[in-house]
């Protein structure tokens, strides 16, 4: 059974901001997956417990998307989206909670209209929060509790001291879920000087600001979840190849959304402050081939037994720990290298 596999419906972008990878390429590719081409997915959906529609573009872009939400429900998997809710009318709001979407992510850069518009350019939060609530009267309307609604908030330095701020914003809302996540994936020079984590482990001067945030989201009754601000030994980044997979638009298989960008390859990120060009990953196309075929193959099977491998080794890691042994026993034990796609991305870091 997999856990996530996250299918890319376009890879078009109803804003030009800042985040956006396409920002210092001209070379973006425009793309939407053919829906005859969406429905050879469904099969394989019937063993995958979350579907995510959504990747590098915006998924409300895609006309098709209220049937691919009802199509997959058939499946058995629960189904959702993050979205920047541009566009997101009252009539479309109706059509997603019918078709069954189990649940949406709106991402934010900031708690209050001036700091989010800095951020995410040609982006409004009130245009965010009206599609929030299109979606909660919807609900009511309807008598259901899904879609499950969450803030997504990119913390960067423009908009970190207002991160405490963001669950009184969810509070507000009706939303009891806040995700906070990191700018992983650096492409350009404003971007790089934007992060807030480190990749050094040196005491991070922000890490008392998250902290502030999660007893805000305690006393609200509010979800939580943050990344680490500093690098930390994780044998699987949350990416989980293991698990999980990522699926573009026109089928290529990746284990994640980070290695298979619509850019042309070798696409250009900034890891530790370096420059590195690094080739696209697919292990091949399942609109042309048998997925077990694709999953089987050889270098896929060497790409997750790389991560295996760093499991097994946490394991020893933990049982050395329990049966006595001390931190300065194991220190300079590190995990083996992960793949070599791998090796530039900070998520391999636990940020």
């Amino acid at each position: 059974m997999f856990s996530v596999w996250q299918i890319e419906l376009t890879t078009r972008c109803s804003l030009q901001c800042k985040m956006c990878i396409r920002r210092e390429s001209d070379q973006w590719q425009d793309r939407d997956m053919p829906f005859d081409q969406f429905k050879k997915l469904l099969p394989h959906l019937r063993d995958v417990e979350n579907v995510v529609l959504e990747g590098w573009g915006e998924s409300l872009l895609y006309e098709g998307l209220a049937e691919c939400i009802r199509l997959v429900k058939r499946e058995g998997p629960e189904v959702g989206f993050v979205t920047s809710g541009k566009g997101l009318t009252k009539d479309r709001a109706s059509q997603l909670v019918q078709a069954g979407v189990d649940f949406i992510g709106f991402s934010i850069a900031g708690a209050v209209p001036e700091t989010h518009a800095t951020v995410r350019v040609n982006s409004h939060l009130s245009e965010v929060l009206e599609a929030i609530h299109f979606l909660t009267e919807e609900r009511k309307l309807r008598g259901t509790d899904r879609p499950k609604l969450h803030l997504v908030c990119l913390m960067v330095k423009d908009n970190i001291m207002e991160v405490p701020a963001v669950p009184s914003l969810a509070k507000r809302v009706g939303i009891d879920e806040v995700v906070l996540t990191n700018i992983c994936h650096t492409i350009n020079s404003w971007q790089e000087e934007q992060r807030v984590f480190s990749w050094e482990k040196t005491e991070n001067g922000y890490t008392n600001i998250l902290e502030e945030a999660e007893l805000n989201a305690k006393r609200l009754n509010i979800r939580l979840r943050r990344p680490s601000l500093n690098p930390i030994d994780v044998p699987v980044c949350e990416e989980n190849p293991l698990r999980n997979l990522y699926l573009s638009v026109d089928g290529e298989v990746s284990p994640c959304v980070y290695l298979n960008p619509p850019l042309p390859s070798p696409f250009k990120r900034i890891f530790c402050g370096k420059e590195y060009w690094v080739d696209k990953v697919s292990f091949g196309n399942l609109f042309q081939e048998p997925f077990p075929l694709i999953w089987d193959r050889k270098p896929y099977e060497d790409f997750r037994n790389r991560f295996i491998q760093r499991k097994k080794e946490s394991t020893e890691l933990y049982l050395s720990l329990l049966s006595g042994g001390t931190l300065k026993d194991v220190q300079g034990q590190v995990f083996s290298n992960p793949p070599d796609p791998c090796k530039s991305c900070h998520k391999i870091l636990g940020v």
